[in-house]
């Protein structure tokens, strides 16, 4: 006689708050005559953090948000893009019990240019995940 094992019910992700920025523009004017190629659509990764012990604070989320870029752009460098012409992301904060959970999803259009690349800026309108309590 088989035994049917049941699996464990989980509770599911509650989402506490959210913050989208659509894809803006990363570089000024002067810089477009560096570019060489231009990937033709945009490039997308989803990032997970989980926090077990404490509340993720609006600095948190803000890494979160600096390392999904981060490993978005190495992505596209590997197809032979070195900059990400466009970028925008949308944070999700997620509570399960005592858990949290980020979410990032993070895109960009990658492009390629010649000579020396911009200063990498921070992603677009970080500010407004910093210093602030927006999910408490």
């Amino acid at each position: 006689m088989k035994w049917l094992q049941r699996r464990r019910r989980e509770d599911p992700w509650e989402v506490v708050g959210c913050e989208t920025v659509n894809p803006v523009s990363m570089l000024d004017s002067e810089d477009d005559d560096d570019l060489i190629y231009v990937h033709e659509g945009d490039t997308c990764g989803r990032y997970i953090f989980d926090f077990t012990k404490q509340v993720p604070s609006g600095v948190h989320c803000a890494s979160a948000l600096q390392f999904a870029r981060q490993q978005l752009l190495q992505q596209v460098t590997t197809k032979g893009y070195n900059i990400l012409l466009e970028e925008g992301w949308s944070l999700t904060l997620l509570r399960r019990g005592e858990r949290h959970r980020i979410q990032v999803d993070y895109t960009g259009r990658p492009g390629c240019m010649s000579g020396k690349l911009p200063p990498l800026r921070a992603p677009p309108f970080v500010a407004l995940l910093e210093g602030k309590h927006i999910f408490s």
